[in-house]
């Protein structure tokens, strides 16, 4: 059965007929529009949740049809987890304090940053969504996996002054820092203050990194 009629005269969809699915889904739908579509996403999963997340809702908000909605993005997972990776992107950069202390103080008080703010709940629904979304779950943990630049920045950094060994583990920051930001944010409800910072970088991080440096 044919599509049907678009409402929306202004909605840009130039995928052309054929091109295979395995394309990436930039290429495949205009830049502008698919910001737009995944800025309106991320919107309205801050406002309801990824339970509570409906494309027709996406598709009237971002004023596409749910149809073009579904050519580009197989389902709710994909959608939702390209729309948290591309409204997330955000520059993340961490200057160079010239120490491995300094670098991973400056991370974790990024990291804090965007705990504390709105989207900090957001993140926390999303992990219990994952429990209970196989689907979703592999989305985000393939995500995850790709999002490791900042681990890797900061371990290339100390490999070069001589702080850590070139054969040690860059992956043991995220390991570590995401799970115990977010125990102190929200299991025990504790402030993400200047304290704990120091505590989780002098205590946790620092001996771990140096330890699986020998």
């Amino acid at each position: 059965m044919a599509d049907a009629p678009r409402s929306d005269s202004t909605l840009v969809d130039d995928a052309p007929a054929g091109r295979s699915s395995g394309a990436p889904r930039s290429a495949r739908l205009g830049g502008v529009r698919e910001q737009e579509i995944l800025r309106a996403t991320y919107e309205l999963l801050g406002e309801v949740g990824y339970e509570g997340l409906r494309l027709d809702a996406v598709a009237t908000r971002a004023r596409a049809s749910k149809a073009t909605l579904y050519r580009h993005w197989p389902g709710k997972a994909q959608l939702v987890a390209e729309a948290v990776r591309v409204c997330r992107a955000a520059d993340h950069t961490i200057p160079d304090t010239g120490s491995l202390r300094g670098d991973l103080v400056a991370a974790m008080e990024l990291m804090a940053t965007a705990m504390k703010s709105e989207d900090g709940p957001l993140f926390a629904g999303l992990v219990m969504a994952m429990l209970h979304d196989p689907e979703f779950a592999a989305e985000m943990r393939g995500l995850q996996e790709s999002k490791r630049d900042l681990a890797v920045v900061i371990h290339a950094r100390a490999v070069e002054r001589g702080e850590l060994s070139a054969d040690s583990d860059p992956n043991l920051i995220e390991e570590i820092a995401p799970a115990q930001l977010f125990m102190q944010c929200f299991a025990r409800g504790e402030p993400l203050d200047e304290a704990f910072i120091a505590h989780l970088v002098d205590d946790i991080l620092m001996p771990v990194l140096r330890h699986n440096s020998q």
